[in-house]
């Protein structure tokens, strides 16, 4: 038979665009074993030792897998302390991917945001976003101004499949500029994807769009990158104008329409540690670099070593492979198709780095004070060892004042480390979601006996409500 009477066929199956070279064993432990370990961590999953998680879904921060392409160049970094070959293959890729003049490399993504919101920010200022993450909203807190959440209310209802939920409402946007006066906006910021809303796409007509805005205004326009990669994929899938475009293209035009950028290298720079500013303003960036001297290193290499730097060169491309992100979107939605066929809610559709759970649909007997996402999600790790994260009232509850106010959404977000794990941990990783979904009316609420003032759903520690 010649091959050119063979049809072709389309598989479901998820191929992963890799071959596997090194592996790394994991423990397993028991029930009996993983309650007394959640007791002594404070029944938060974070003071979990790493060797007691069997599969770990805390987050996609720095936790992936690295090619070989990736290590070979860290082993040819330079390590100068001043004017690194290492640290201009990474300019070189910045500037290539966002077209951004000036480069501020730091340690991971929170670092950037120290320096560009110290520079930037004052008492009093509101910086509007679609939604501002944790240590985002931290910084801005603590430079005294107001981190304003504009989402789109459809990126507030978990069960609502519009394509592009973490868009940016603009004519909110617009309203809020007219309320607080554009002198007292210092920069506008969007996240791709929008993390705290289920890892949801913003579309390229919503980026213009906030840019024209900006643009009239006089106001900067920075873009949380984060997860870029991920964000020009769905565009390409799910924006009729870009389908024949490649993803490096549209990432290219979605930068184009910003002032710049933070970035945490750990998600798509496919790097374990990293991040930095790029910008376009010199007397901003000037700012910004006397800033990155005192707090994390010079110009040439900030807070990172020189292997770490080509390690996020080589990542920025490897994260706009069209094949690897086929690979990672579809590794996604495999789970939360798994799920929605078993009746679980999760945030509709699934965004491009992990499976969000609506515990308050699934738990609606604990009340948001109660911590319901808390409450199952320790129940993951319980039943089979899987850690994810809350993001929910015990992350967003409490306000700059010290009071609590639920948050939201009640979520728990399962973020897939990039490479790492496969098929049958995703298959294994369902049968324990469904369990614990059965098992949900014995489920009960916690009390927070211990905490620091910011961002306490990092040390804070629980207590189960004994009813």
């Amino acid at each position: 038979m010649e091959n050119s009477s063979l049809s072709p066929f389309k598989t479901d199956t998820i191929i992963e665009p890799f071959r596997i070279r090194s592996v790394e064993p994991i423990r397993f432990t028991t029930m009996e074993e993983r309650e007394k370990l959640l007791k002594e961590a404070g029944y938060n999953p974070f003071l979990l030792k790493a060797k007691d998680v069997l599969i770990d879904l805390l987050t996609d921060s720095g936790t992936g897998a690295m090619s070989s392409k990736q290590w070979a160049g860290m082993i040819e970094s330079d390590e100068s302390y001043a004017g690194s070959s290492s640290f201009y293959k990474l300019e070189s890729a910045v500037q290539d991917i966002t077209g951004f003049k000036h480069l501020i490399p730091t340690h991971q993504g929170r670092a950037a945001e120290n320096i560009f919101f110290t520079t930037i920010a004052n008492e009093g200022d509101i910086i509007p976003s679609n939604t501002h993450f944790d240590t985002t909203r931290a910084h801005i807190e603590h430079a005294g101004a107001e981190a304003r959440d504009l989402v789109i209310n459809e990126g507030k209802q978990p069960q609502s499949d519009h394509p592009f939920k973490g868009n940016m409402d603009l004519e909110k946007l617009e309203e809020t500029i007219q309320a607080v006066g554009s002198d007292n906006i210092p920069v506008i910021m969007i996240t791709v994807t929008n993390n705290s809303g289920g890892g949801q796409p913003v579309s390229m007509a919503n980026i213009k769009g906030v840019s024209e805005i900006a643009q009239k205004h006089d106001i900067p326009f920075f873009i949380d990158a984060c997860r870029f990669a991920e964000n020009a994929w769905f565009i390409k899938t799910r924006e009729e104008d870009f389908t024949d475009k490649k993803p490096i293209e549209i990432a290219q035009e979605m930068f184009s329409y910003a002032d710049g950028c933070t970035m945490s290298a750990k998600k798509d720079g496919m790097a374990n540690i990293g991040g930095f500013l790029a910008l376009n303003s010199d007397e901003l960036a000037s700012e910004c670099r006397n800033l990155e001297i005192l707090t994390e290193g010079f110009p040439t290499y900030g807070g990172m070593a020189g292997y770490d730097m080509e390690a996020v060169a080589r990542g920025l491309y490897e994260a706009l492979d069209p094949d690897y992100l086929r690979y990672r979107i579809r590794s996604i939605s495999y789970l939360g198709d798994k799920l929605t066929d078993a009746g679980i809610p999760i945030v509709q559709p699934t965004g491009g780095h992990a499976v969000y759970l609506d515990a308050k649909q699934i738990l609606p007997h604990i009340p948001p004070t109660e911590y319901p996402a808390w409450s199952f999600n320790n129940a993951l790790y319980l039943l089979g060892g899987i850690r994810g994260v809350e993001i929910g009232t015990v992350m967003f509850g409490k306000q700059p004042d010290g009071s609590e106010k639920p948050a939201a959404m009640e979520l728990v977000r399962l973020a897939f480390p990039r490479r790492m794990y496969t098929q049958s941990h995703v298959d294994y990783l369902a049968e324990v979601i469904i369990s614990a979904y059965k098992q949900r009316q014995k489920l009960g609420g916690y009390k927070i006996v211990e905490s620091p003032d910011v961002l306490r759903h990092f040390s804070a520690r629980l207590e189960p409500i004994d009813k």
